[in-house]
């Protein structure tokens, strides 16, 4: 008969065989799907030249937390720089300085990490997941910006794929939990 300890561990052993098997369920396949199948929106376009104060009210227009810095502010010339909700914390509020004083061009990131269009899913993941970025600019052969995708637009995505998993879970993980969106 086998003593207390070694059942234990044989217990365990199982249920650590049960949790790889529930994971293995994911599709991997899905990784190997093109970015294009992502729901991303059009990129929130900025001249270099425009104030912080334009891309931040922009920013909030459009309920996004990035805009781009073209060459000319349009899709049709090369991505210079990215604008986002944490620069606006990081280098214009930590710092005390006047959004409405300052270019884009003195805040943005230059020369941002990009995807071209025909990225993976699996490539988008590994950028957030390496980079640490929230929203990643896709750009053409030239370098003009065509879209940004975004962590949203990975969940967004991956929900659509599992809905059943993810939208259907019982009400007490709903009791108190989802107050107003911007608290989350």
């Amino acid at each position: 008969m086998p003593n207390r300890t070694e059942t234990r561990e044989g217990d365990e052993r199982y249920f650590e065989e049960d949790a790889r098997t529930r994971r293995s369920g994911f599709d991997e396949h899905l990784l190997e799907e093109p970015l294009s199948n992502l729901p991303t929106r059009p990129p929130l376009l900025f001249r270099g030249e425009n104030s912080v104060t334009d891309a931040m009210r922009g920013m909030q227009r459009e309920r996004t937390g990035v805009a781009l810095i073209t060459e000319d502010g349009s899709a049709k010339t090369r991505l210079i720089g990215v604008f986002t909700e944490r620069d606006v914390l990081f280098r214009i509020v930590d710092r005390g300085r006047n959004p409405a004083a300052l270019k884009l061009s003195e805040v943005m990131t230059p020369d941002p990490e990009v995807l071209p269009a025909d990225a993976s899913i699996a490539w988008v993941l590994n950028k957030m997941a390496v980079g640490g970025f929230r929203h990643i600019p896709v750009v053409d052969d030239d370098g003009c910006p065509s879209a940004v995708v975004s962590v949203r637009d990975v969940v967004q995505f991956l929900v659509e794929f599992f809905p059943s998993a993810v939208l259907n879970l019982p009400s007490h993980y709903e009791a108190g939990h989802f107050k107003d969106r911007e608290g989350a």
